[in-house]
């Protein structure tokens, strides 16, 4: 535990060092990897239970949403109440589906939280309140009631996001390798078994699905924060379909890896879409492919072969 904790004090710290000289465009692009890879990290949580969510981006929505609107209406403006209040209205607005998905695996799973998460885009789309289609804008938060300057923006967020990137990687380890992170790799395997042994898969279930809409609000929350603006497309089934990208990629081995996954993706999005903008997906697809092929349980599964080798 200790060296666990010591391992992300240190990480952070060199981070935040390294980002000080980095330029505003790619702290920018950090920022929103570090925060989309608070979402897949959900996703990742319950893919360890056997299931895959695909309407992770209906919690993303429902985080930047909240974050937005207390912006707007009641003037919170802190960056670090924000992303805490997207994750917790997030958890709460979708608490009630929790015991419901708990019941379903496999594909039905996918497409329920895909069909909650299209369901929530139209209902956002048609919501005039909250912009239609065109989403409404976010002014620029502070940090601790200190207001930024325009040079400093850039890196508050940075380092805002990067914290709770890292302090929720953390928490999620140790829930990983808990009683209940085990119990829910034991339902993946063998879900009869945990019932036998006096275990509740139902409840297991639930409680991953709820910390996955809190990570997945908060990752959204933090987004919309570098953004400055907030629409539907958040909730759209291609944005989920990118974070199921992330999840993938990164395999259910490392909390590490979902982090880099999220980056790799943001990277090539950025670089692609300015010199290949019309098949930047295709190259997506085709890096995807070839993980799936050589690395089939993600990249993650690195770090356990190295382990395992010695």
């Amino acid at each position: 535990m200790k060296k666990l904790l010591l391992t992300a004090v240190l990480v952070c710290l060199l981070a935040l060092g390294i980002g000080v000289f980095l330029p505003r465009w790619l702290q920018f692009m950090l920022t929103m990897a570090m925060a989309n890879g608070l979402v897949s990290l959900g996703i990742v949580m319950l893919m360890r239970g056997g299931v895959v969510a695909f309407g992770q981006g209906l919690m993303s929505a429902m985080g930047a949403y909240a974050a937005a609107l207390a912006f707007n209406a009641l003037g919170w403006q802190d960056a670090v109440i924000l992303p805490l209040l997207g994750g917790a209205a997030a958890c709460l607005l979708t608490a009630a589906f929790g015991p419901l998905l708990a019941n379903y695996r496999g594909i039905f799973f996918s497409m329920l939280t895909l069909a909650l998460s299209m369901v929530g885009y139209g209902i956002l789309v048609k919501t005039d309140s909250l912009g239609g289609s065109d989403g409404f804008n976010m002014g620029r938060v502070t940090v601790f009631g200190q207001a930024l300057a325009d040079e400093q923006v850039s890196f508050a967020l940075y380092a805002v996001t990067l914290v709770f990137a890292v302090l929720a990687s953390l928490l999620a380890r140790l829930y990983f390798s808990s009683t209940r992170g085990l119990v829910t790799q034991a339902i993946r395997d063998n879900e009869l078994r945990v019932e036998y042994m006096g275990g509740s898969v139902r409840l297991s279930m639930t409680i991953n699905f709820w910390l996955a809409a809190f990570l997945g609000g908060m990752g959204g929350a933090l987004a919309v924060m570098a953004l400055g603006h907030v629409d539907p497309n958040f909730s759209y089934w291609t944005t989920s379909g990118e974070f199921v990208f992330v999840a993938i990629l990164a395999g259910t081995h490392s909390v590490v890896a979902i982090m880099l996954s999220s980056v790799v993706l943001e990277v090539v999005r950025s670089f692609s879409s300015s010199y290949f903008p019309n098949t930047w997906q295709l190259a997506l697809g085709l890096f995807l492919l070839l993980v799936i092929r050589f690395l089939p349980q993600g990249l993650g599964s690195l770090r356990s072969a190295k382990k395992d080798a010695s």
